[in-house]
């Protein structure tokens, strides 16, 4: 009788995501990078390597639509898998103007990499220009990065809160949101309850 192969836990090498598929790691793409910004030297305000080895990008604003339409249509570097976006507030930082970054997660099926853009945003004009007419997996993620960070988007299709009711005030996961903060009170609204049939309010 033989025992099952144990699971390796340790850390992915630097520069990689985790382990994927059959225990390889898919590497952050300099390649990539390298060959966007030979294409749009102007679209970037820097390229830096973090401390684990892995390489951002960092773009201007008004070029994140260019720069993202390329990543993906061209065939050598085909990033057609929007992964996410999220968001830093940089506010307790020694350096934290701009007070924002917003960063980018991509992936490239066909040539197995994964790519890191950052764009950074200030607390004045917390805005960007939305990624929904490229991809559409951006939408739900720029609502998410509105809700909790208060980044507007513009051309988003439909920017509501995602997870916060409409009400809510101030935006969550920003440094600067009391801890102890108290919420003002709404109406119940009517909510279907799909087990049990009319919701709260007896609305059906």
């Amino acid at each position: 009788m033989t025992c099952p192969p144990t699971v390796s836990r340790t850390a992915a090498p630097f520069g990689t995501f985790p382990l994927s598929r059959k225990g390889r790691s898919d590497p952050v793409s300099l390649r990539a990078l390298t060959l966007v910004k030979e294409k749009y030297p102007d679209a970037f305000v820097e390229q830096y390597t973090d401390r684990t080895g892995g390489a951002w990008g960092v773009l201007k604003a008004d070029s994140l639509r260019q720069v993202l339409a390329h990543l993906k249509d061209d065939p050598q570097l085909d990033f057609k898998l929007f992964l996410s976006i999220d968001a830093v507030d940089r506010l307790q930082l020694p350096e934290n103007d701009p007070r924002f970054e917003v960063v980018y997660f991509l992936y490239s099926v066909t040539h197995q990499e994964h790519l890191r853009l950052k764009l950074r945003v200030s607390e004045a004009n917390p805005e960007l220009p939305s990624a929904t007419s490229i991809f559409q997996g951006a939408n739900w993620w720029e609502r998410f990065v509105w809700d909790f960070y208060g980044i507007r988007f513009a051309g988003h299709p439909d920017l509501r809160r995602i997870l916060m009711y409409e009400e809510f005030e101030g935006h969550p996961l920003r440094k600067d949101y009391p801890l102890r903060e108290r919420q003002p009170l709404i109406p119940e609204r009517p909510i279907r309850d799909i087990f049990r049939g009319p919701g709260t309010s007896g609305t059906a």
